[in-house]
């Protein structure tokens, strides 16, 4: 066993969050800020795609209402404001199932085949049918991008790691929409010791040796 293998039959793609609620309904300058790590999610895809790897989604799926959400008591916000006064505000839900806005990005060409997984925590794993169709498949290895490395990223790579899971973390395929020291200490300091982190340009090389 050696952190270079890769076995192609075992391996799939998660691309976590990456929905047109945060890209294509960005203000210009956010999205021109993400355009780079989501062009090597592109990159990965395609690469995966022919590989024939499986592809998976993870996919916010608020209600509307908030009624699957909890209003949990933090120190601060998303953005991490404090609370006016210290009174929390109720939550409320940036992406809504079954719109426009919680959509796969067209850039990833999702295909009728692909794995599409709702979800209303954090992570991919938590009350999903995730573990359960990538042990359908044989797949015990992982390669993740998405956003944000710091929530929804970070929560399913504990997940993962829990599960006996061999994950790969695309350090140039994910990003933190909150504080990028929070993105550089968990992939220098935290996900080494739970996963291997790549680049996309080593990722896809990983998978043309394994071809």
């Amino acid at each position: 066993m050696n952190v270079s293998d890769l076995d192609l039959k075992k391996t799939g793609m998660l691309f976590f969050d990456i929905l047109n609620g945060y890209y294509h309904d960005a203000e210009p300058a956010k999205k021109a800020k993400m355009k780079p790590w989501i062009d090597n999610a592109v990159r990965l895809m395609k690469a995966g795609r022919a590989a024939g790897l499986p592809i998976f989604f993870g996919k916010g799926n608020h209600r509307a209402d908030g009624a699957t959400s909890k209003t949990l008591i933090t120190d601060t916000d998303m953005a991490l404001k404090p609370w006016p006064g210290g009174e929390i505000g109720k939550f409320r839900p940036h992406i809504v199932g079954d719109t426009q806005n919680s959509e796969v990005i067209p850039e990833l060409e999702p295909k009728p085949d692909d794995y599409y997984i709702p979800k209303y925590r954090w992570s991919t794993f938590h009350e999903t049918y995730f573990d359960l169709a990538l042990r359908a498949r044989g797949v015990d290895t992982l390669i993740i991008s998405g956003g944000s490395t710091d929530v929804g990223v970070a929560s399913t790579v504990y997940a993962g790691r829990d599960l006996d899971y061999n994950m790969i973390v695309v350090r140039d395929a994910c990003a933190s929409s909150h504080e990028q020291k929070a993105h550089d200490v968990l992939m220098d300091l935290i996900f080494p010791r739970m996963a291997r982190v790549r680049t996309t340009d080593e990722i896809v090389k990983m998978i043309e040796r394994a071809r």
